[in-house]
């Protein structure tokens, strides 16, 4: 569920930046809706909105929350301050490769790697599974960066779809593989002691 919550701003840019452009009239104020700048504008709204209600009821956002909404402020709102599509074009990428320099940190910074810390209270690997799982997490979130990159920068009537859609498609891709990796190297839990 909280995934889909994370989806949300994302999917109504999306379904904005399709929209024809139109004139619309709210509060007095006339603009469009419809494209790029409509639907960016849209997208930080709902960020605001989606991860405001998630602090309100639970009093905290996780990291990656928080880098995923100041990135949306940051390069959206560059976007519409400077009325160029190119700055929310890099929002992806970036945030990829910062995720990527997290997991790449943990393995040398404190004595478990990120992915551990994240999963280790629900799953029991030894030390080298969770080193390589760590590892992959770095490579996933490298190549993320580098296809959203290329897509946003050769394939540009494209970019909003794969962001979309083809980030989502590739991040299932290599869950599924995960869990696949993580299935051959599972050890059991300690039994609970009454």
């Amino acid at each position: 569920m909280k995934q889909f919550i994370d989806f949300i701003p994302l999917l109504l840019f999306f379904l904005v930046y399709k929209l024809d452009p139109r004139p619309v009239e709210f509060a007095g104020h006339a603009f469009t809706l419809g494209g790029i700048f409509s639907a960016t504008a849209v997208l930080i709204i709902a960020s605001l909105v989606v991860y405001g209600a998630i602090f309100a009821t639970q009093r905290r956002l996780e990291k990656s929350q928080w880098l995923t909404l100041i990135a949306c402020l940051v390069f959206g709102g560059m976007t519409l301050a400077f009325h160029s599509e190119t700055f929310l074009k890099w929002k992806a990428p970036v945030v990829n490769w910062l995720f990527a320099l997290a997991f790449l940190g943990s393995q040398f910074i404190g004595d478990k790697p990120l992915i551990q810390r994240m999963l280790g209270h629900a799953v029991r690997l030894p030390a080298p599974i969770w080193t390589r799982l760590n590892i992959a997490w770095i490579i996933f979130f490298i190549v993320c960066g580098c296809a959203n990159l290329y897509v946003a920068f050769t394939y540009e009537s494209f970019w909003v779809d794969f962001k979309v859609f083809g980030s989502l498609a590739m991040t299932l891709v290599f869950m599924l593989g995960q869990g696949l990796y993580l299935a051959r190297h599972l050890q059991p839990m300690d039994e609970p002691r009454d």
